[in-house]
């Protein structure tokens, strides 16, 4: 493999002891020569940081005095990295042998491909394989509500999902990016949007890379297992603070991304959802109002982001609004060569 072919794997931390130890052996056991792992520890307080020590020397990592969110600490180790490939990992995933080489050599099908993802599998929270597989994601979709949801999410692995196909993003919890669209798509230095702090970040950049041109690839041949704790319809389950992100969020990456043919195409469904919300926020999860008052404090800064994105937008709005709809949308995809596609087989974990 060329130069060019070295990954970074940026890694962000926070009590995280019951997984990461396996979830690093498992970066480090990858058929892959080149490679870098970076870890970001933010202010851990259950003992991962004990489990890290025992990496020392086997991967950069860095200690932050204070939790700074997942976005920015994000940010922080792709600053670090040197690799033309970023693989942003969450510690509750599971990589198989082959899962980087996978993601690669799918990347290098288009210099356009900026995402790659592969299939998620569930995994309980033991890391114990399971008897049958079950879908995490196999990319991210958006519904004509602003929702933003994964392919085939706790569907049994039927082979649906055995192609490879444009999606219109990847979840951050295993995506490979590339190094070029990184470049390209960062605003004022974030490539992660630091303010969004945690939740829905994945897809706001997915978003904006979809209106700067680049494409998201799917990969059926790079699995790995992910422990999901943030699912559609388990808010009550969730710490207040995550909820209220995730309002906040919401707004701040339509304020950014969202055309207003997008809004006028669908803007029953948007208001719908919108009112859904604010009166969820007003009648149940008080803790959630705070987002609003948030959001209005970001919108000068929010406003400037928008403007840039617009200014650089390549695509039309009949592409975008071709990807909201209520089921997932998919486009084919180039096929690998028969040599290519050999090779992936082969590497398959």
């Amino acid at each position: 493999m060329s130069q060019l072919d070295f990954v970074s794997v940026t890694l962000v931390t926070y009590n995280s002891g019951r997984f990461i130890k396996k979830c690093l052996e498992s970066v480090l056991a990858q058929k892959y020569p080149d490679l870098e792992l970076i870890v970001i520890d933010n202010a851990s307080t259950d003992g991962t940081v004990d489990i890290l020590e025992q990496f020392d020397g086997r991967c950069r990592i860095v200690y932050n005095d204070e939790n700074c969110g997942f976005a920015a600490a994000q940010n922080q180790a792709i600053a670090m990295s040197r690799g033309e490939w970023v693989l942003t990992l969450n510690p509750d995933v599971l990589l198989m042998p082959g899962f980087i080489q996978q993601l690669v050599e799918a990347g290098q099908l288009h210099p356009r491909i900026g995402a790659v993802c592969g299939k998620l599998l569930t995994i309980k929270s033991t890391f114990e394989l399971p008897d049958k597989a079950v879908i995490d994601s196999t990319g991210m979709y958006f519904t004509p509500m602003l929702r933003h949801l994964d392919r085939g999410s706790q569907q049994p692995d039927g082979g649906e999902y055995s192609n490879f196909e444009y999606v219109f993003g990847a979840t951050a919890a295993a995506a490979l990016y590339r190094r070029e669209m990184i470049d390209d798509v960062a605003l004022n230095g974030e490539f992660f949007d630091n303010d969004f702090f945690v939740y829905r970040e994945d897809a706001d950049v997915a978003w904006r890379h979809q209106l700067l041109g680049w494409r998201c690839l799917y990969t059926p041949y790079a699995r790995a297992y992910h422990v999901r704790n943030v699912l559609p319809g388990n808010r009550r389950a969730l710490p207040p603070e995550i909820n209220m992100h995730s309002v906040k969020n919401r707004f701040l990456m339509r304020i950014k991304n969202m055309t207003w043919d997008l809004y006028r195409r669908n803007w029953f469904s948007i208001t719908s959802r919108d009112l859904v919300v604010i009166g969820a926020c007003i009648v149940r999860e008080h803790s959630s109002l705070k987002a609003f008052w948030k959001v209005a404090l970001s919108w000068s800064s929010v406003r400037e982001k928008r403007a840039e994105i617009m200014r650089r937008r390549k695509v039309t709005d009949e592409y975008m609004a071709s990807w909201f709809h209520a089921q997932p949308v998919s486009r084919p995809a180039p096929k690998p060569s028969p040599r290519v596609l050999a090779r992936l087989k082969a590497a398959r974990g």
